[in-house]
């Protein structure tokens, strides 16, 4: 048996069902094994990048290994970028990186890179297979480090060693994908209900940890009369049916959320690393549960820390905790949600304006149309904002986006990758302008493959994020102005149900007209350039460069942009 039919025939026995990525000599051997044999499906994108992206969406929403591969040089340098997202996200992806021919390795070849070296930092195992003798042993050693770790491991082929004989066939055995039960032992879990029990004011802050926990986490909730704080990747596990959730913190966040943190006694944080520490609270006792032990008191002064599964450390913990009385504190703090609520709702009023359309009408009136289980992906920037804020979560729908790596640029090929492993779902990808012509080459993907992917496009011509940040640091926003074509043209010109909308009037009767069309829509839809995204808490400093941005606009002239900024976010 060669190295690529061994290969295809491993990953075809693993679960894996198809190959994302673009074709090149390096690469041809396996390739053409997947030609023959009709194991596997070979998925072809316009970039690397975009097939990375796809691969990690599809690991993140099932669950199980996908694989993406690249050819040499180049081609392989391409995917990082993506496989530094599946990486950071705990996505288990395989990563074919096809190499120069074996013989020229270390000779300045043509394309010659060092992959070792370019992905030891996105990887948690990445090693060049050299001769025959090494598989099938490398290979199930990556599989295995990406599911049993969660995150990327890489395999490094060249061309020519893809069409040697394996050495040790018989080595070959089923990937081992059972799970082990991680919980802290009865003493710790025993100190950690005796530090519950001991005060009245708990919060609770849940993240992508609590993937299997909302039972649990609602049950914990009712005992410790606690309100629920909700880090980004944690929202589509935790917010749906839940009378205790008072929003999310950060720089996305509500005030509600961060201030549920700032006031109470002690902080129990649920699977999340979540990373801003200026939005811990400064006096609580913070007690974090995570499955990853080097993820303990990475982000602030801990009280204790416990390795453990959500899941099971709640299942042994609540028979522990006691019933509390005291509502006090959670009432405060829904109460404080359900006013900070109401605020946001407005903003997403459909008669805020009859020329303007807001981004929050837009993502509200999406929310509200969508399929209860509809896939969304969002953008870095203003679309996430605007997704944390204004997608409800419902029990079955699903929110991707680059979240830790927080890379430009994600939110259509993730789109991509969610339609390949659902057809019959909505997928819905929430794209900035500037994210999506950077990676817009793959629009041809989907026109490719007739995925009925609807892109949205966040259409407000510039960088709208970091023209924010330059504001609040006082500057006037440079190099963030986006010169956009008519993109919902340019899909029709391609062979994509393209269509335009600039005013609030049309926004419901185009999203109802795109989630029925049968296949993928461009939805280009002109929103207001001056909405501003303010995070819960505005520190003095930022108010000051706020203020000196506005101030050094009047002086250059540029009256008009503070009227429309002051009459869009500060009059009602």
């Amino acid at each position: 048996m060669k190295i690529a039919k061994m290969i295809v025939d491993t990953l075809a026995d693993a679960g894996v069902t198809r190959l994302h990525g673009l074709v090149g000599d390096s690469a041809n051997a396996i390739a053409n094994e997947i030609r023959e044999s009709k194991r596997l499906r070979w998925l072809h994108y316009r970039h690397e990048e975009a097939a990375a992206f796809a691969a990690g969406a599809e690991a993140q929403l099932t669950g199980r290994l996908a694989v993406c591969i690249g050819s040499c040089g180049p081609g392989n340098m391409h995917l990082i970028n993506g496989l530094y997202d599946a990486h950071r996200s705990y996505a288990p992806v395989l990563a074919i990186a096809t190499h120069i021919p074996s013989t020229e390795i270390g000779t300045g070849y043509f394309q010659e890179t060092d992959p070792k070296a370019l992905f030891n930092g996105c990887s948690h195992y990445c090693e060049l297979v050299s001769s025959g003798a090494q598989m099938p042993r490398i290979l199930q050693t990556a599989m295995q480090h990406a599911v049993g770790r969660g995150g990327v491991a890489v395999i490094v082929l060249s061309g020519d060693v893809a069409l040697e004989e394996v050495e040790f066939p018989k080595l070959r055995h089923p990937l081992l994908l059972q799970q082990p039960v991680i919980r802290p032992s009865d003493r710790e879990l025993s100190a950690l209900a005796g530090l519950l029990n001991g005060h009245d004011r708990v919060t609770l802050l849940c993240g992508a940890g609590c993937r299997d926990a909302h039972d649990e986490v609602l049950a914990l909730c009712g005992k410790l009369q606690s309100p629920v704080v909700t880090a980004l990747r944690g929202k589509q596990y935790v917010e749906y049916d839940n009378p205790y959730d008072v929003g999310l913190t950060g720089l996305i966040g509500y005030r509600s959320g961060y201030e549920a943190m700032e006031r109470c006694e002690v902080l129990l944080m649920l699977g999340t690393d979540f990373p801003y520490k200026d939005f811990y609270p400064s006096d609580a006792a913070i007690v974090q549960i995570d499955c990853r032990a080097e993820n303990l008191g990475r982000r602030a002064a801990i009280r204790t820390g416990l390795v453990g599964d959500i899941r099971e450390t709640l299942s042994a913990l609540l028979p522990l905790v006691e019933d509390k009385k005291d509502t006090a504190h959670l009432e405060h703090c829904t109460k404080e949600y359900s006013r900070i609520r109401g605020q946001l709702d407005k903003k997403a009023d459909p008669g805020r304006s009859d020329t303007i359309v807001y981004p929050e009408y837009l993502v509200a009136e999406l929310s509200r149309t969508a399929a209860d289980n509809a896939i969304f992906t969002c953008d870095v920037g203003t679309p996430t904002v605007w997704a944390a804020r204004y997608l409800q979560m419902k029990k079955g729908r699903n929110l991707l986006g680059s979240f830790n790596h927080g890379s430009m640029a994600g939110a259509m090929p993730q789109a991509i990758g969610a339609q390949f492993c659902y057809p019959e779902r909505q997928v819905i990808s929430l794209s900035g302008d500037g994210g999506f012509s950077m990676l817009m080459g793959d629009l041809l993907t989907i026109r490719q493959y007739q995925l009925p992917v609807k892109i949205v496009v966040f259409n407000n011509g510039q960088l709208g994020f970091v023209a924010l940040e330059m504001k609040v640091q006082g500057y006037p926003p440079f190099g963030t102005d986006l010169d956009n074509p008519d993109f919902a043209a340019m899909a029709e010109a391609i062979g994509i149900r393209g269509m335009s909308v600039k005013t609030p009037d049309r926004v419901t009767p185009a999203i109802a007209e795109a989630l029925a069309h049968p296949g993928p829509v461009l939805l280009d839809v002109y929103v207001n350039p001056s909405e501003l995204s303010m995070p819960p808490t505005v520190k003095l400093e930022q108010a000051k460069g706020f203020s000196l941005y506005m101030y050094r606009q009047i002086l250059d002239g540029n009256i008009g942009e503070v009227v429309d900024t002051v009459k869009t976010n500060f009059l009602k």
